[in-house]
C-alpha cells in the first residue's frame, strides 16, 4: 500500500459514491480494482489519472489494486513495455497487490472457458474470410448479415476450434466468434470474435499457443478470475460493457465484477496516441519515448515533473462522465506546487553577458571589516575568489552551499539594455545600478558593444560597504543573478515549450502539421558549481529562470546537461 492516503469522505466523485455504497452495503468482502495496461508501449498522462484512480480508490476503501497486463496480442508486445509500465508505477508512488498479473496467465483458463462457451451454444468457429466478416456485420443502419457457419453443430465447432489450436488453420482462414445478436444496435454484440489464429511466439508463453484471445473477451474475463469488484475504464469502452457483461455471465461467476466508465484525461495542446508518438519516436523527431517533451510516464519523469505534483493534478482533474479538455496550464501549476519547498536554489546565467569588477580586489581585500554579521565568507589568495556560503533553500533547511565570487562574472544579457522599454526596472546607462544575489551593489560604468551595437562586456564596479547589507542612503532596487566566469561551469540548458502548436494535434490527420518547431532550444549557459556537481536527476530551481533537472541521461559534472521542469511563475490560477 502507498503513503499517501487521503480521506475519502472529502471525495464525492459518482465513483467513490458508488464503492462507498457498495462498501456499506458490505456488497463485497474487499474492494479490487485493477490497471490493466496493454504492454504495447510506454504509459502516457492518460494512463497517470487510470493509475491514481484505481490504485486511489482501493487505497481509500481498503481494498487492493492489481498490475495485470492484458497482453493479448504478441505481435505489439514486448519485456521492455513490461518493465517500464512497472517502473512507472511505482515511481508514481503506487504498489499494486502480489505479484503483477498477465492476462496470458490465464490463457489456459481463457481457453476452457471458449470451449464452455461452444459447448453451451455461445460460440462458433467461423471459416469466412476477414473481409466477408467485416461486409456481413452491417452498419448502424443495418442489420448485420449471419455467417454460414453460425448453425453448425456443437460437434462440429469443437473439432474446428481444436484445430485451430493445433494449428491446423493459418491466420485469417479461422476465428471463434461469440453467438449473440447479428441485429443488435451495438455493433460490438454483432457475434464480436474472440479468438483468433496467430503463428506467433509470445513473450511470456513461447510457443505454446498459435491461437489468441481477443482483448474484449480476455479483459472482463480476467477481471472475473481476479475478483475484480470495480472495473474502471474510460468512456470510450461504454459501448463495450454489454459485451464485458455477457462474457461474464456466460462464462459463470459467482460475484461478477462491474465496468463503471469515467471521462478519459484530454489536456490541450497533448496528444497521447501511441500510434502517432510511436511515429514520432521512429522518425527521430524526437529523441525516444523518453524525450522531455514527450507525455509519456517516462519523458515527464526526464523533464523532471514530481510524482507529487501528477497525483495533485490529476486529484485536481477530478473523475467525471464528461468529457472535457484541461488547461495544460493546470498541470504545469501542480508541478510547480510540488517544487516550491522540495528544490534547493541555485544560479544559472542562461545568456552570458560579461562583466568585469574594476574594482575587485580593493573592494574585497576590505571584505572582513566590511562584511555584515549575516555574511558567512572566505577569501581565497591564490584563486583570487571570495566563497560566499549561502542556504540552499530560503525558507526550507536544506543545508548550504558555496557561490564563487570573482573579479569577472557573468549576468543575463536581458538584464542589461542600452534603451530599455517602459517599465524596465534592471541595469541601464540611466539605472546603472543594481544588487547581485547575495552579494554587492554593482554599478555599471562602461558598456562595450560589438560592429553590430550588440552589447558584448560591462565595466562596473562594487561598494565594498554593501556585501550582505544596505548601507544607509543607498537604495538601490532590484536584485539579478550572476554566475562567477572563473569558477562557474559551462552548461547546457534546454528550455521547452509544447511539443504540439494546435490546441487538439488528434484532430490533425499528419502529425508533422501539428508540431511546434520552437518546442526545445538549447542554450550555452553557466552555471554556479554547486549545480553542475549535483548527481543526474536533481531538481533545481534557477533563481530568477525556473525549475530544472539536471538530466539522467546526459548530466556530469564535466558537461552539466539540464532540462527545464516549468516556468518559475505563471499567471494561471486554478479554481
Amino acid at each position: 500500500m502507498s503513503e499517501h492516503s487521503s480521506n475519502n469522505a472529502q471525495k464525492n466523485d459518482f465513483i467513490r459514491n458508488i464503492i462507498r455504497d457498495d462498501v456499506n452495503a458490505q456488497k463485497y468482502p474487499q474492494v479490487v480494482t485493477r490497471f490493466p495496461p496493454e504492454p504495447n508501449g510506454y504509459l502516457h498522462l492518460g494512463h497517470v489519472k487510470s493509475i491514481c484512480l484505481n490504485f486511489g480508490v482501493a487505497e481509500e476503501f481498503g481494498g487492493v489494486c492489481n498490475l495485470r497486463f492484458d497482453d493479448t496480442n504478441p505481435t505489439a508486445e514486448k519485456q521492455d513495455f513490461i518493465d517500464n509500465i512497472e517502473n512507472d508505477v511505482k515511481w508514481l508512488g503506487f504498489e499494486w497487490a502480489g505479484q503483477a498479473h498477465h492476462a496470458s496467465g490465464y490463457f489456459d483458463q481463457l481457453y476452457a472457458l471458449a470451449v464452455q462457451l461452444i459447448e453451451q451454444g455461445d460460440a462458433y468457429v467461423d471459416l469466412q474470410s476477414p473481409e466477408q466478416i467485416k461486409e456481413n456485420r452491417g452498419s448502424f443502419n443495418e442489420a448485420g448479415t449471419p455467417s454460414p457457419h453460425r448453425d453448425a453443430s456443437v460437434e462440429d465447432n469443437l473439432k474446428l476450434f481444436n484445430d485451430m489450436k493445433n494449428g491446423e488453420y493459418s491466420e485469417g482462414k479461422a476465428v471463434l466468434r461469440a453467438k449473440i445478436d447479428m441485429a443488435s444496435p451495438n455493433m460490438n454484440m454483432r457475434d464480436p470474435v474472440i479468438y483468433r489464429v496467430m503463428h506467433l511466439a509470445h513473450h511470456q508463453t513461447g510457443d505454446k499457443w498459435c491461437i489468441y484471445p481477443m482483448y474484449d473477451f480476455a479483459h472482463p474475463v480476467s477481471d472475473a478470475i481476479e475478483g475484480i469488484t470495480h472495473s474502471l475504464c474510460t468512456l470510450e469502452f461504454e459501448d463495450h460493457r454489454p459485451f464485458y457483461d455477457w462474457a461474464v455471465e456466460k462464462t459463470g461467476f459467482d460475484i461478477p465484477p462491474r465496468q463503471y466508465e469515467f471521462s478519459r484525461l484530454n489536456v490541450d495542446h497533448t496528444m497521447t496516441s501511441k500510434r502517432k508518438l510511436k511515429q514520432l519516436v521512429d522518425e527521430g523527431i524526437v529523441s525516444g519515448w523518453d524525450d522531455p517533451r514527450m507525455p509519456t510516464v517516462a519523458g515527464m519523469r526526464r523533464r523532471g515533473y514530481t510524482p507529487e505534483g501528477l497525483r495533485d493534478f490529476c486529484e485536481r482533474v477530478g473523475v467525471t462522465k464528461v468529457d472535457s479538455v484541461v488547461d495544460f496550464r493546470l498541470l504545469e501549476f501542480s508541478i510547480r506546487q510540488s517544487l516550491e519547498t522540495t528544490t534547493a536554489r541555485g544560479m544559472a546565467v542562461l545568456k552570458p553577458l560579461k562583466v568585469t569588477i574594476t574594482n575587485f580586489s580593493e573592494a574585497v581585500s576590505s571584505w572582513e571589516s566590511q562584511k555584515a554579521d549575516s555574511v558567512n565568507a572566505r577569501f581565497e589568495d591564490e584563486t583570487q575568489t571570495l566563497w560566499l556560503t549561502q542556504p540552499k533553500h530560503p525558507n526550507v533547511d536544506m543545508g548550504e552551499r558555496e557561490i564563487p565570487f570573482t573579479e569577472t562574472i557573468y549576468i543575463d544579457q536581458g538584464d542589461y539594455e542600452i534603451e530599455p522599454p517602459a517599465g524596465y526596472k534592471r541595469l541601464s546607462p540611466q539605472k546603472p545600478e543594481i544588487r547581485l544575489r547575495n552579494t554587492y551593489v554593482l554599478a555599471v560604468s562602461e558598456h562595450i558593444t560589438d560592429e553590430n551595437g550588440n552589447v558584448v562586456e560591462l565595466k562596473a564596479t562594487i561598494d565594498p560597504a554593501t556585501l550582505g547589507n544596505n548601507p544607509e542612503g543607498r537604495k538601490v532596487k532590484g536584485v539579478i543573478h550572476w554566475v562567477s566566469a572563473n569558477q562557474g561551469v559551462p552548461a547546457t540548458v534546454r528550455l521547452y515549450k509544447q511539443l504540439f502548436s494546435v490546441e487538439d494535434p488528434s484532430s490533425v490527420a499528419d502529425v508533422h502539421q501539428a508540431l511546434n518547431a520552437n518546442s526545445m532550444t538549447e542554450l550555452n549557459a553557466v552555471v554556479e558549481p554547486s549545480l553542475a556537481n549535483a548527481d543526474a536527476g536533481t531538481r533545481f530551481q534557477f533563481e530568477r529562470e525556473g525549475y530544472f533537472i539536471s538530466d539522467s541521461e546526459e548530466h556530469s559534472s564535466d558537461q552539466p546537461v539540464f532540462n527545464q521542469i516549468v516556468s518559475l511563475r505563471d499567471s494561471y490560477k486554478p479554481a
